[in-house]
């Protein structure tokens, strides 16, 4: 699509000639495996890095560089071993405060790693640090009500997405190759949209579960990663499985390239809040559509997999915990807690839950059939096409914890109207930079399957990549 670039003098990333260059994380892995660079050196290449943009981006929640250069000297085995990263400041590291991005949290560093922070970090990883998102992951931007927003590197006045925004944002700008995230509501997704990476929201129970989602009634939570390619979704999937394979699912494997199988793919293009997308975002996903035509794939417009009333059930499923938050926070937390420290988006949604707190059996009882509701709609396709987000990257603001509330959630839903379906069916998506609005940001495309279909996701999304290479930041 040719659209204009956003004002240059905005756009900010860390791509240079040193020991990063502009390798993903497979590419790089195998670098240093072979000597041509060493871990060491890609570390201080990419604490450099940070160093250099997040003053901008305010992406860090916490940094370890010296702790990583200590695990870079030691560099041991694993797929990606040598690579540096962050993860999500709302899992448990050994020796780290786990902040979940809020103000009331004030937490002792804890005492062990999550059962996924070994999973994880089994691959090798170098860790530079957590990544920040926004209280306990609620809204689909990472803005505060008291600090500096995580800002977009495509355009520094956009956001970045959430709740991986801190991740998502440093991936986009070059200062590592790959960032872990977990996905709630389009956690994944939503970032990977707005900073143009590749974004895979894997199955229910694909990787190792992080406690929170163990906790829930209604098991919402992916964990995962965020991309520059396909490839290193594809081999962080495939090293994730040598750690732990749940024998409930089909094998993902390695997915090394394109599947040869054509697919019936059922294109969606409007969401079931009744709003319309707008129009560069409906302009880059029937682009897609007629790119996945030509590629041999058979495309039809498909309906809309679920009932509208999910849209209440889903808030009011996020109004419950916030409102346990709200509640049991020192219980949850720590004895740190405060109550009076948390944002107006996490109290609004506890007092939306409070109004309807009678519902909640039914509420519950219609999220867990949603898995069967959704699968039945892939009787007659292998994967549905549609938007990521149902408009284009906002400024920083239009998603401000700040807004009155009927104001903010009526803004996020109709924003964030595609993703949750996914997280209350337990099935995988995967987000492609497949577009770029008027401004020249970034514009998600969703492709998702049936419970188990990570493989085909994969395959397809290489193809895809080869027949339409994303762009790229340092050459836009």
């Amino acid at each position: 699509m040719g659209t204009p670039m956003s004002d240059p003098r905005q756009r900010l990333h860390a791509f240079t000639d040193d020991a990063l260059g502009d390798h993903d994380a497979t590419g790089l892995a195998s670098l240093i495996k072979q000597g041509a660079v060493s871990a060491v050196e890609v570390t201080e290449a990419a604490i450099e890095r940070i160093g250099r943009v997040d003053p901008q981006l305010h992406a860090v929640a916490l940094e370890t560089f010296e702790r990583g250069r200590g695990e870079a000297a030691r560099c041991g085995g694993g797929a990606f071993a040598g690579v540096p990263t962050l993860i999500k400041d709302n899992i448990d590291v050994a020796g780290l405060a786990t902040g979940h991005g809020s103000a009331a949290v004030h937490t002792r560093p804890a005492d062990k790693d999550s059962d996924f922070t070994r999973q994880f970090l089994a691959q090798g990883f170098v860790l530079l640090g957590k990544s920040r998102l926004p209280d306990f992951g609620f809204s689909a931007s990472t803005e505060f009500m008291d600090q500096p927003a995580t800002r977009n590197p495509w355009h520094t006045g956009y956001s970045s997405g959430a709740s991986s925004g801190g991740a998502g944002a440093l991936v986009a700008a070059g200062a590592l190759p790959i960032a872990h995230g977990n996905d709630g509501g389009g956690s994944i997704r939503i970032p990977a949209a707005c900073c143009g990476l590749v974004g895979l929201k894997p199955t229910r129970g694909r990787l190792v579960k992080s406690e929170a989602s163990q906790s829930l009634p209604v098991d919402l939570i992916s964990e995962g990663v965020l991309t520059r390619s396909v490839r290193d979704t594809a081999a962080f999937f495939a090293a994730a499985e040598r750690y732990y394979r749940n024998p409930k699912l089909p094998a993902i494997g390695e997915v090394t390239g394109p599947g040869r199988r054509r697919l019936k793919v059922g294109l969606v293009l409007d969401s079931i809040t009744g709003s319309a997308t707008d129009a560069d975002t409906r302009a880059a996903v029937e682009d897609s559509a007629r790119l996945l035509a030509d590629l041999g794939h058979h495309v039809e417009e498909a309906p809309i997999p679920l009932k509208p009333s999910f849209i209440d059930d889903f808030v009011t499923y996020y109004g419950m915990m916030a409102f346990m938050v709200s509640r049991f926070g020192a219980r949850l937390f720590g004895a740190g807690f405060q109550a009076d420290r948390l944002d107006d988006l996490t109290l609004g949604l506890a007092a939306y839950y409070r109004r309807r707190l009678w519902k909640t059996p039914a509420v519950l009882y219609r999220l867990r059939r949603t898995w069967q509701e959704y699968a039945d709609s892939f009787r007659h396709y292998d994967v549905v096409l549609s938007p990521v987000l149902a408009r284009t990257v906002p400024e920083l603001g239009y998603l401000s914890p700040t807004l009155p509330f009927e104001t903010l959630i009526d803004r996020l839903i109709k924003y964030a109207s595609f993703t949750p379906a996914n997280n209350a069916s337990g099935s995988p998506a995967i987000s492609l930079p497949l577009g770029a609005s008027a401004e020249g940001l970034p514009i998600g495309v969703q492709l998702a399957a049936v419970q188990g279909g990570e493989r085909t996701l994969l395959e397809l999304a290489y193809e895809l990549e080869a027949a339409r290479p994303w762009r790229r930041i340092q050459d836009a």
